[in-house]
């Protein structure tokens, strides 16, 4: 927004990172287009009667003001009101930014202020699914003016998990230590992450799932000796096979791409579980599943030998996939 000053940022979605993000982003903003600026934040919940038209009104010490005001959903009636008055007719000398913190609590407000033409919303919706936070991952990596490919993007999100800010930190890492012109790719994350506990449990599950039984076996005592959490070695799994089971009993003239919509997996993914399908059937996996779920309860249980829960995991996964009919 060229002039942020007589206008109203709306700040709406589920993930607190993108939202505060959102918020440093829009204050950085203000602050550019009159440094000398005075910002008041304040929570909506605790606003009293009067505390917004007095935050919105001119300072004596500054011609310009903002106003950032968080948990919207939390706004009590006669806040709303006033906040309402005020967007109808904004200051030309006022910026305001509203952050709803997602949720259907508040939701009237947020609608009488969409309808407002001094609103500009800004939508922050955390990615759901496993190819959405690949694809958020390359968005990231191109903001900051590097490339990753998909399968380093993968890498990645296996490596960290779903947290956007870790997440984000970490491809912050991998940009800034990258030498001029190297390709950011998966073997450069492996090279950053490989000792992450979820790229290990990720590594253990396709070796086990494509039935290379010594190599799952190998990576599971270099994750024991490195101290992994068995748990994550069986969540692992787990998730690989219910994606293995989603290719398994989808339409075989899906292509790779739809396929990837419907199961919510990257398409270079897709291509290695049509592999590792072929040694599998419904009932084969069905009781791999069994054997994932008894030892995900042995190593949630506390057992005395969490190591050798996860090898009998993996031995007995390699057994069902042999008598897959």
């Amino acid at each position: 927004m060229a002039n942020p000053f007589g206008k109203v940022w709306l700040i709406t979605g589920n993930s607190e990172f993108l939202s505060d993000r959102a918020r440093q982003q829009a204050i950085a903003q203000i602050r550019s287009a009159a440094p000398e600026v005075e910002v008041a934040q304040s929570s909506a919940s605790s606003l009293a009667p009067g505390e917004f038209t007095a935050l919105t009104s001119a300072s004596l010490f500054s011609s310009a003001t903002a106003v950032v005001l968080t948990d919207l959903q939390d706004l009590n009636e006669a806040a709303a009101a006033e906040l309402l008055q005020y967007a109808a007719a904004p200051s030309d000398e006022t910026a305001v930014v509203l952050v709803h913190g997602g949720g259907a609590k508040g939701k009237g407000v947020l609608d009488k202020l969409r309808k407002s033409a001094s609103v500009t919303e800004v939508a922050q919706q955390a990615p759901k699914y496993e190819r959405d936070l690949i694809a958020w991952v390359r968005q990231e990596s191109r903001t900051l003016g590097r490339a990753i490919d998909e399968e380093g993007a993968s890498v990645l999100v296996s490596a960290v998990g779903s947290d956007l800010r870790s997440l984000a930190a970490a491809v912050d890492q991998l940009v800034t230590t990258l030498a001029e012109g190297e390709a950011l790719d998966a073997s450069v994350v492996k090279r950053y992450f490989g000792g992450r506990a979820e790229v290990r449990g990720y590594e253990i599950a396709d070796a086990a799932l494509d039935g290379r039984l010594d190599l799952a076996l190998e990576r599971a005592r270099w994750a024991e000796a490195a101290k992994v959490a068995p748990l994550l070695i069986t969540a692992a799994v787990a998730s690989g096979l219910r994606q293995l089971a989603r290719v398994v009993t989808a339409d075989p003239g899906l292509r790779d791409a739809d396929l990837a919509r419907e199961i919510g997996a990257p398409p270079f993914k897709i291509r290695s579980l049509r592999q590792s399908a072929r040694g599998w059937d419904e009932a084969s996996l069905r009781r791999a599943l069994d054997v994932v779920a008894h030892a995900d309860l042995a190593v949630k249980g506390g057992s005395a030998e969490p190591g050798h829960a996860v090898e009998r995991m993996i031995i007995d996964i390699a057994v069902a996939r042999s008598r897959t009919s």
